[in-house]
């Protein structure tokens, strides 16, 4: 079977967004061009690593071209996408493997979200190579969702995506880690149940 490539160049919209109660969400990567949707579920932490990651490609790129490279040092305060995912969500695959690049002669950030594979080896070696021949694999390899964004369009992407991250659970003051409604057992009250 050959590869799947969902390719938006450039999408009308690219988005991360979430379903689902803080707590229990799901974080999905939402690209769209006129009627077409395409929505892939990750982890939070992708997310959060993606928008970051982005955000510090698009400062070098801004850096090394002196400020002549068209990408705003942030994103543009005009118009913030803040509507939710397009309905109705449905998962084309779950993601395995993030990439970005810069196309310097296109002015453009490429996003790549590979599908999760599970692979069977019999040692780290095997396991290594295994990966590196899917990965490099461009007829049979896994899908894969491929974007291709202005500078601003990926500023407002990270912006959104850092936003929708931080939209979750508030933290401990005490340990930091996410306050469920009940409450939660904090390991620095020795499991004493704390109220939100």
């Amino acid at each position: 079977m050959s590869r799947q490539v969902f390719l938006y160049d450039p999408p009308d919209r690219f988005v991360a967004g979430t379903v689902g109660l803080p707590g229990r969400r799901t974080f999905f990567l939402q690209a769209v061009a006129g009627s077409r949707v395409t929505s892939v579920s990750l982890e939070k932490t992708q997310v959060a690593a993606l928008a970051e990651r982005m955000d510090e490609l698009l400062d070098e790129v801004v850096r090394r071209s002196g400020g002549n490279a068209a990408v705003p040092a942030v994103a543009p305060a005009e118009n913030p996408d803040t509507r939710p995912l397009d309905s109705p969500v449905e998962e084309e695959f779950r993601v395995g493997t993030m990439a970005l690049a810069w196309d310097g002669d296109e002015q453009r950030m490429i996003v790549e979200a590979q599908a999760l594979v599970e692979l069977d080896a019999d040692s780290e070696e095997d396991l290594a190579e295994a990966e590196e021949r899917l990965l490099q694999d461009e007829e049979n390899g896994p899908p894969m969702l491929r974007v291709r964004l202005t500078g601003a369009q990926a500023r407002a992407f990270a912006k959104r995506a850092l936003d929708v991250v931080n939209a979750g659970r508030p933290p401990c003051p005490l340990c930091s880690l996410p306050l469920d409604p009940e409450g939660h057992v904090c390991p620095r009250q020795n499991g004493y149940r704390r109220g939100a």
